[in-house]
């Protein structure tokens, strides 16, 4: 029987990488998806699934919400839970421990991480791939991230030991919402760390800003993010505290300078959430500018 996997993410960006990485690495896979936890918890009472992907941070119902509601279902009580999210906190891997998740995976993350996870829990269900699928997570992977250096920035403080990282439960929190109406881009001086893959960091100094991008400046490296790459932006005020933490993706990346030997680079990274907390608090940033 083909292996069944049910991915929930309010952002269709994330849904569709997940799902290419599952499709490209598990033969014959049947992959259900929903953008909130309600939405999903529809299709479980119809239909039986192998494993669970979710988001934390969605509108209608989070991850956590969901986690809650599915562990409670007889049918569907012991699935393997692998929760997603950019808050790797210890208090939200503990909260996600209590509340019965398997495994936790935090964004920005590469294929590999995604599917080393994956193939963990399905061997711990008795529904391990093929060995030939298996063997695929050390291979190139398409979307796989791009190494990224930190180049002259500032190094953001070391992240968060997570004390569960080699057990079988981790996770995290977040409430979301509904988007607003778009909102004109802005020009605006702030700063901003970019977040990779593998706890990579980059500052960046922004330049624009909008509830959809934002575009900002940083230091040339030997190694650039590609194009799509995975980020966490974790806004920064005045002081240098987090004001807002939002997921997107490299849509552009060039040179910011006319001239083969210049230092700077110019980036745009496109937001992807659906969380209004999130449209709130990047709404009163770009308004204070």
């Amino acid at each position: 029987m083909a292996i069944r996997i049910l991915v929930v993410d309010d952002a269709t960006f994330i849904r569709d990488m997940i799902k290419k990485q599952l499709r490209d690495k598990i033969p014959g896979v049947e992959i259900l998806d929903a953008p909130d936890g309600t939405r999903a918890l529809a299709q479980l009472k119809n239909q039986s699934v192998d494993l669970i992907l979710s988001d934390w941070e969605m509108p209608n119902m989070t991850g956590a919400e969901l986690l809650t509601a599915v562990r409670a279902m007889p049918n569907a009580g012991a699935v393997p839970f692998i929760m997603i999210s950019s808050r790797g906190d210890r208090s939200h891997i503990v909260k996600a421990i209590q509340l019965g998740v398997s495994d936790y995976l935090s964004k920005p993350f590469s294929a590999e991480e995604l599917l080393k996870k994956v193939f963990k829990q399905l061997k711990l269900a008795g529904k391990a791939p093929e060995a030939s699928a298996r063997s695929a997570t050390t291979q190139g992977i398409a979307f796989a991230s791009v190494d990224v250096l930190t180049g002259g920035a500032k190094p953001a403080a070391a992240p968060v030991a997570n004390p569960f990282a080699n057990s079988s439960a981790s996770a995290l929190g977040a409430k979301p919402a509904a988007a607003p109406a778009p909102a004109p881009a802005k020009t605006v001086k702030g700063k901003a760390q970019l977040r990779f893959a593998n706890n990579r960091l980059f500052g960046v100094v922004i330049r624009e800003m909008s509830l959809q991008l934002m575009s900002g400046l940083m230091q040339r490296a030997d190694n650039l993010p590609g194009l799509f790459e995975q980020a966490v932006v974790d806004i920064e005020t005045g002081d240098g505290s987090s004001l807002a933490r939002v997921n997107g993706y490299v849509h552009s990346i060039q040179a910011g300078e006319s001239r083969p030997d210049t230092n700077v680079v110019k980036i745009v990274i496109r937001f992807v959430d659906n969380d209004a907390e999130k449209f709130e608090a990047l709404s009163k940033y770009i308004a204070q500018m």
